[in-house]
């Protein structure tokens, strides 16, 4: 049976796209938006061709503002401008930033907008955008967790002293190509929507806007992984993942499964919403039996209760195997980072949850180096050092109160992914 299982596994990954590494790139870590912003600034003013920008959430404080000035100069220059934000993170905000952007040539749109009351109504509204991108002029990229909003602001808790624990990646070289062409898509996408809806409205116009939309569209599927120049025996090795709802959807699972799986030493994960299916619980509870060391850095100071509670409701299961968890309490939690062994890391918008892993368009970078592993692998320290640990016992509740909450999460969680048209079991 478990060599019949194990085949089965095996099966299921196959019509999953293994991530396409690329050398000759330049990846670096950057902590919390006061070290992003200020470099996506300056790659946005020292753009000469286009800027492409796809975000969660763009809010209007002072960092969002230096944000918004760098894109509107860029376009006064003659520099092509895309922006495009979520109808549901950007909802409250979407008017000031319309406001903010009037006059400039940014070309701004909203990806699912909900404007209207009746959009909540139309399928689809559960899988949101969820990435964190910006690319200019397809020569420099930036990917992450890190939303157009200052790490000192939450939109549901208001302003704090201490910025939330948040990463993204400046990368330099071939693999900005795939970081714009998803950019792109993302943009064409929530275009070609907006454009439709016009032409239904108005019957037919001379451009025809949606079918310019959607010829962009064409050219740009699979556009995630164009053929790039430069080959994976240079440094640094990286590759750009996606979750998308057509041949990507588990693409981003796969790499940290695969990467639990070969795992030798250690396997740290930082990620604020956890509810991994049952393919990734299996590979963290193996891995910790081989003797892997393997910590998880979950949310202490919970910003949403009901994320939390499913969460800790796999606390029992996973520390019965070994792995050891700590909750960050100095600030909120919102990086989605891991590091497995001494060249392997990635960082991205991705959680590992239902939303994350099987709705949400979510973009995380991988990359294969020993000096990028050796800088997360100091700041995963200096995390786990400033965090507590979560002892392993019956003070939680084991045994059957431990399988209930297990069970309730996962009837919630299947529901939910039902609701948003996705059959089979988390």
């Amino acid at each position: 049976m478990p060599a019949r299982e194990e085949l089965a596994r095996l099966r299921a990954w196959t019509a999953v796209p293994a991530p396409a590494f690329v050398g000759g790139n330049r990846v670096s870590l950057l902590e919390g938006g006061d070290a992003l912003f200020p470099r996506m600034c300056a790659a946005i003013e020292a753009a000469q061709h286009e800027v492409w920008l796809a975000t969660y959430i763009f809010h209007d404080d002072p960092a969002a503002q230096g944000v918004v000035t760098a894109l509107r100069e860029a376009a006064g220059r003659g520099v092509a401008v895309h922006v495009v934000i979520d109808g549901f993170g950007s909802l409250a905000t979407l008017p000031m930033l319309r406001q903010a952007l009037e006059g400039a040539a940014v070309k701004l749109e909203v990806f699912r907008p909900l404007e209207r009351w009746y959009a909540w109504l139309q399928p689809g509204q559960l899988r949101r955008l969820h990435q964190k991108l910006c690319v200019c002029d397809d020569t420099v990229a930036f990917v992450g967790g890190i939303n157009i909003i200052d790490d000192r602001h939450d939109m549901n808790h208001g302003w704090t002293e201490t910025a939330r624990l948040d990463f993204a990646v400046e990368v330099n070289g071939p693999l900005a190509q795939n970081v714009h062409a998803t950019a792109r898509a993302m943009w064409a996408r929530a275009h070609l929507a907006r454009a439709w809806r016009e032409e239904v409205r108005t019957l037919a116009r001379a451009k025809r806007p949606a079918r310019q939309a959607l010829d962009l569209l064409r050219q740009l599927r699979g556009g995630s992984r164009p053929d790039i120049a430069g080959t994976a025996s240079q440094p640094m090795q990286a590759a750009f993942v996606v979750r998308d709802n057509l041949r990507q959807r588990r693409a981003i699972e796969r790499s940290y499964v695969e990467a639990i799986r070969g795992a030798q030493r250690r396997v740290d994960i930082a990620v604020p919403y956890f509810y991994p299916g049952r393919s990734f619980r299996r590979a963290l509870r193996g891995a910790a039996r081989r003797g892997v060391q393997v910590r998880l850095l979950m949310q202490g100071k919970v910003d949403y209760r009901i994320a939390a509670l499913a969460a800790r409701a796999l606390y029992d299961e996973l520390q019965s195997h070994g792995v050891r968890i700590f909750e960050y309490t100095p600030a909120f939690l919102h990086a989605k980072v891991a590091l497995v062994d001494d060249d392997w890391a990635t960082v991205g918008s991705s959680n590992i949850d239902p939303l994350s892993l099987l709705l949400n368009l979510e973009a995380n970078v991988v990359v294969r180096d020993p000096e990028f592993a050796l800088a997360l692998g100091q700041r995963f320290d200096t995390a786990f050092a400033v965090s507590e640990e979560v002892q392993p016992g019956p003070a939680r509740g084991g045994g059957m109160r431990s399988w209930l909450r297990r069970a309730a999460v996962a009837w919630a969680a299947n529901v939910y992914l039902r609701l948003a048209g996705i059959t089979g079991r988390y």
